[in-house]
């Protein structure tokens, strides 16, 4: 059995690299699986993909197609022609395509038009809002898949509430935290921790990269301002993604006492969470690794596909409610967070259900 593996961003290199290991583990005890990794080059910049490979210890891809030109638009044809040719050079048995990027739909699309199964792993998850552009990734690559790997029972449901058959849905659990698992021994303290003078649980761990929160100079600086008021008694460090950044530098924007550093690699961020007092983020994919840490987290989003990490987690959701920022500011300091109660089969072991699940198709 021939699988390839796409992956073109940050959060899709955490989600493949245990599931190559279980491939090779499989390999070792003699199982008939191989891999191709391909790398549609999504994302260019080398904090943001380059050190994930290193750190990460995923192989070489086996190829890359340097798809990170032009709008999203030009960006998802680039990828589906790129990914066409090399599907029809190397046909696989299996497309594996991962999480809701521009690269998972543009995979899957161009693997379902080939006529090659399609495999989704983190299948189902929703927002509900159709304005974050992973929804609209996510419900395509969900419509045309064959076989579904879901992170949580949320998600298995949202799956048959769209009339996908039990059968093709499988709960396996969630490949990140298979990562932060397998990694959490070898975390990094930053170069700048001590130039800084942070102290572990002494810091707010701040990310915003959603084009409704960082689009809008206005908007950027209104949160910011609100932020750096509201924490006025602890640091704050932010990792500024580049098109956070760009507004930012361009604009002129005030951030006051907040500490900009660069895009974190990977060992180095999730050190950074671990030892954070407290997450602020709009992210996704940060709710669930602070639940796995156990570190209170602040979502500014009205909505979120990860439901387990605040029904389960660490996890609360405020939107642009600064008034609801503040009381949560608050239960954190006053040391009243809720009872981190952890999703289910979140327990490193998802890559190898994946795997087995795989080694028992025959189509």
């Amino acid at each position: 059995m021939l699988i390839t593996i796409v992956a073109g961003a940050r959060p899709n290199f955490v989600k493949v690299a245990p599931i190559i290991r279980a491939i090779q583990a499989a390999q070792d005890e003699g199982a008939r699986i191989d891999y191709r990794l391909v790398h549609t080059g999504q994302h260019f910049d080398q904090k943001m993909s380059g050190d994930f490979f290193d750190q990460l210890k995923i192989p070489a891809p086996h190829a890359n197609l340097h798809c990170s030109a032009g709008t999203v638009i030009q960006q998802t044809a680039s990828i589906m022609c790129q990914i066409e040719d090399e599907l029809v050079q190397n046909k696989p048995d299996i497309v594996l395509v991962v999480g809701d990027v521009t690269s998972t739909m543009a995979a899957a699309i161009a693997a379902k038009k080939l006529g090659i199964h399609t495999a989704h792993v983190e299948g189902g998850i929703r927002s509900g809002d159709l304005n974050m552009p992973e929804e609209l990734n996510r419900i395509v690559t969900d419509a045309i898949s064959d076989t579904f790997f879901t992170t949580s029972k949320t998600a298995s449901a949202n799956l048959i509430e769209s009339n996908i058959p039990e059968e093709k849905i499988h709960f396996v659990g969630n490949t990140m935290i298979d990562t932060l698992l397998f990694h959490l021994q070898d975390i990094q303290k930053p170069n700048f921790w001590d130039a800084l003078n942070l102290k572990a649980k002494n810091y707010f761990l701040l990310t915003l990269h959603r084009p409704s929160n960082v689009d809008d100079p206005v908007k950027l600086q209104a949160l910011l301002t609100e932020i750096a008021s509201l924490t006025r008694h602890a640091q704050v460090v932010f990792p500024a993604h580049p098109r956070t950044l760009k507004c930012i530098e361009s604009n002129h924007i005030n951030c006051y006492s907040i500490q900009i550093i660069p895009p974190q690699p990977y060992l180095e961020f999730i050190y950074l969470i671990k030892n954070a007092k407290a997450i602020i983020t709009d992210s996704g994919g940060i709710t669930e690794e602070a639940t796995i840490l156990d570190v209170p987290c602040i979502t500014m989003r009205n909505t979120t596909e990860r439901p387990e990490t605040v029904t389960h987690g660490t996890n609360e959701l405020v939107g642009e409610d600064m008034g609801l920022l503040a009381k949560m500011l608050n239960k954190i300091e006053k040391g009243d967070w809720k009872l981190n109660q952890g999703p289910a089969l979140w327990d490193g072991k998802t890559a190898e259900r994946i795997v087995n699940i795989l080694l028992c198709k025959k189509d």
